[in-house]
């Protein structure tokens, strides 16, 4: 007879825990400084052990990044403005306000310190699936549009570098300047 192997229940005991989790790292991260996070305080908030912590995530940077990358995770579709050029816009400014915000500081930090590599790639994917939102709505309504890696390439790369490197304020104009090389005469 063929052994049949289980999969996991979708909302089951590891959906739980891993909510239960996230929430006690987003609460404990509210109530102290994040050096002081530590697995067995975020364990026993949770109402699990600490081996499920490791077992589950391997250590403390990993499970930050997968909260990270949680909290990345856009709640809905981008604005729709009536026109590609102020689609783009709304969406940049909202994209460079969360990352530049000490909070999304933070998080990059955290989604870049583990070395789980699958959750960078689903930030990128969160990053083009806003955009291709907006690329869709764009042909859509019959207007020129915008190719979805030329705007990664020319206007979130420069806004991530700016970030994590630099150091030099952003504000609309030079997210403008970005987006006029993707959109050159785009009003």
């Amino acid at each position: 007879m063929a052994t049949v192997k289980e999969r996991p229940r979708l909302g089951g005991r590891s959906a739980r825990i891993q909510a239960s989790v996230h929430e006690a790292v987003e609460q404990l991260s509210a109530e102290m400084d994040r050096s002081e996070l530590a697995i067995p305080a975020i364990a026993a908030r949770a109402g699990v052990t600490p081996s499920t912590i490791y077992r589950r995530w391997g250590s403390l940077g990993d499970l930050l990044a997968d909260v990270a990358v949680k909290r990345l995770r856009p709640m809905a579709d981008p604005l729709d403005t009536g026109s590609a050029r102020t689609d783009l816009q709304a969406w940049t400014e909202q994209f460079m306000e969360e990352m530049s915000s000490e909070v999304g500081r933070a998080m990059i930090r955290d989604v870049f310190s583990s070395p789980v590599e699958t959750n960078a790639c689903q930030c990128c994917a969160y990053t083009y699936e806003q955009l291709q939102t907006i690329a869709d709505r764009t042909a859509g309504r019959g207007e020129a549009g915008f190719d979805v890696d030329e705007v990664v390439d020319h206007v979130v790369a420069p806004i991530m570098y700016r970030i994590l490197f630099s150091g030099r304020p952003m504000d609309m104009d030079y997210c403008d300047a970005l987006i006029d090389r993707v959109m050159p005469g785009c009003e």
